[in-house]
């Protein structure tokens, strides 16, 4: 089975000032909501309402989404799964700290604050940083979080203090952050394939098609990245004619999360890759911004949607 990216949960459009415009035509996610789909219901509650279990990825989470009551330095965070093993809490003896990707996969790009399902079953959720298993390549001694106020991912000091949130079990569909073991799906070996006539590479671990040129115009505001498809599409790149601007979690698949400047497979077969790209998904706390990936450090963030400060890639299905 592939690992499959899923639908980011956006569903509304905006314009480069924030403000809701139909879908249709617009190039955004909301109108593709490419991905696998969500089910319904997404979560599943425990017998005693202690565990819930993410039917999108497998994975088993704790229903209270702030165990500890308060924020843990990095090394106190691992300390309370390694406590919550010892004592078999809820049954299980396998719960540990999420990777960053298993922690992303949590959140729901449509809403903010908390950036979780509208539906979700959690107790205490808090809009705030969480913390991740998974060391920042660009800084050794840094670990990746992940914000549920917008969805950012950045990294910090391991004696900062953040909330944590124990997971256990394993992802068949979610990949692993990394080439290495984990509790993810592997990668195939090798990952990429250029496809014939060498414009278009085939992501194996995703079935993703990305443009070869990772950017074929340079910096651009967010309403031209959306529009950058278009040119492609018209000159049949790859002999293809559905490509588009990728979602944020689409974008977040390429990175190898042990890996810096950039944060891709060493092997990969890009050619003109750049610090910071575009996402064709809106901020759910401020649609006047757009998600974007920090591909040098393997960061997500947001971009003011007027500013020219981000490059488009783009992406089709298989």
């Amino acid at each position: 089975m592939t690992a499959i990216i899923h639908n980011s949960g956006q569903t509304l459009c905006h314009d480069r000032h924030g403000r809701p415009l139909p879908c249709r035509g617009s190039g955004q996610d909301g109108e593709f909501r490419p991905g696998r789909p969500w089910p319904a219901p997404r979560f599943e509650l425990s017998a005693d309402g202690a565990v819930a279990l993410d039917r999108l990825t497998g994975l088993h989470w704790s229903a209270d989404a702030d165990p500890a009551g308060f924020p843990l330095s990095r090394a106190e965070a691992g300390n309370l799964a390694a406590e919550w093993r010892a004592e078999a809490r809820h049954g299980f003896d396998d719960w540990r700290l999420p990777d960053r990707r298993e922690l992303l996969s949590l959140v729901d790009f449509g809403s903010a604050t908390p950036s979780l399902p509208p539906s979700h079953p959690f107790r205490n959720a808090v809009p705030n940083w969480y913390w991740s298993a998974t060391e920042a390549a660009i800084q050794p001694g840094y670990f990746w979080y992940v914000q549920f106020l917008g969805g950012r991912m950045f990294f910090g000091r391991a004696d900062e203090y953040h909330l944590v949130w124990p997971v256990r079990g394993r992802s068949e569909s979610l990949p692993n952050p990394g080439p290495v073991a984990g509790t993810g799906r592997a990668w195939p070996e090798p990952r990429f394939e250029v496809l014939p006539g060498g414009e278009a590479v085939l992501d194996r671990l995703t079935n993703l098609i990305w443009a070869r040129d990772a950017d074929p115009r340079g910096a651009l505001p967010w309403p031209l990245a959306l529009a950058l498809p278009h040119a492609a599409n018209e000159r049949v790149l790859a002999g293809r004619v559905n490509w588009r601007l990728p979602t944020i979690l689409e974008l977040e698949s390429l990175v190898d999360a042990t890996r810096h400047t950039p944060a891709l497979p060493a092997a990969h077969p890009f050619v003109n890759v750049r610090d910071t790209y575009w996402s064709a998904t809106n901020s759910a706390l401020d649609p006047s911004w757009a998600m974007c990936l920090y591909l040098h450090k393997g960061g997500i963030g947001v971009g003011h949607k007027p500013t020219a400060g981000f490059h488009a890639w783009v992406v089709s299905g298989k």
